[in-house]
């Protein structure tokens, strides 16, 4: 299949799931394609089955991004690299375990990875996306982002960062010409739920495919949507909840406490 090019697609957490979904719709819409993972072995196939389908080269570097060292490693990847014309940051991990359950270190390498290192390669690419004023920068959140209560508190409390950085992304730049969008996934049939110890919940009827799941994002990332919620069936609700938060904010412009403090 040859596609013409449209540069490259950087893709973190590309070896499986949704970061694999992305990297084989990706190269058969014409980018090529540098994709990170820890799983160098995984990498390789991926890269021999979609070079081998699309014919567009595909680039794959090993780095574990809990490691603030691995993130410099692929933040000047993306610094030097001129023909990188999109970023998908989609590598992350997730937990189903309470404050009284989980572990601490491993919550500590989740906002390593889940803020951590998509701020910073976010940051490395935003700049050099502004001054040739296009590209696109992809960021996956969660649905859990916004329903916090259901799963682990660190790892909703992350994918409401990405949501909210998103927000940032998308006024920093809007008049540079850099598209950016948040996609919000619900429950997807990945390999999270086999990590979590709920692998039937991959085949649960509310489960949605990572096809799906990806198919569906980029169809929102053409139709222009900065917010990109597959699973939910009826949008004008995410658009009523934005348009009451954003009326919501100049309450706060205050100097004095509310009636309700007492505060003489």
């Amino acid at each position: 299949m040859e596609n013409k090019s449209l540069g490259k697609a950087l893709v973190t957490g590309a070896s499986s799931g949704i970061g694999a979904v992305y990297a084989d719709r990706l190269a058969k819409r014409g980018y090529d394609l540098i994709l990170v993972s820890r799983n160098t072995t995984r990498l390789s196939e991926l890269r021999q089955s979609i070079m081998k389908e699309t014919g567009k080269n595909v680039e794959i570097v090993g780095a574990d991004l809990t490691k603030k060292e691995e993130i410099k490693k692929i933040e000047n990847i993306l610094k030097k690299d001129d023909d990188i014309n999109m970023l998908v940051n989609n590598a992350g991990v997730g937990s189903v375990k309470n404050i009284l359950q989980a572990d601490v270190e491993e919550m500590d390498d989740m906002i390593q990875l889940n803020i951590n290192a998509l701020t910073r390669l976010s940051y490395a690419i935003a700049p050099i996306f502004a001054e040739k004023k296009s590209g696109t920068i992809i960021n996956i959140s969660s649905v859990v982002g916004i329903a916090v209560e259901v799963l682990n508190g660190v790892y909703s409390s992350s994918k409401s960062y990405v949501l909210s950085f998103g927000h940032s992304l998308q006024k920093d730049l809007a008049e540079s010409g850099v598209r950016v969008q948040t996609v919000l996934p619900a429950a997807t049939a990945t390999e999270f739920w086999d990590i979590a110890g709920y692998p039937q919940l991959k085949e649960d009827e509310n489960t949605m495919s990572a096809e799906d799941l990806v198919d569906a994002a980029m169809s929102g990332l053409d139709i222009g949507e900065i917010v990109t919620i597959p699973a939910l069936q009826e949008n004008h609700y995410w658009e009523d909840w934005e348009k009451e938060r954003k009326e919501f904010s100049p309450l706060f412009k205050n100097k004095k406490p509310a009636p309700r403090y007492k505060i003489k």
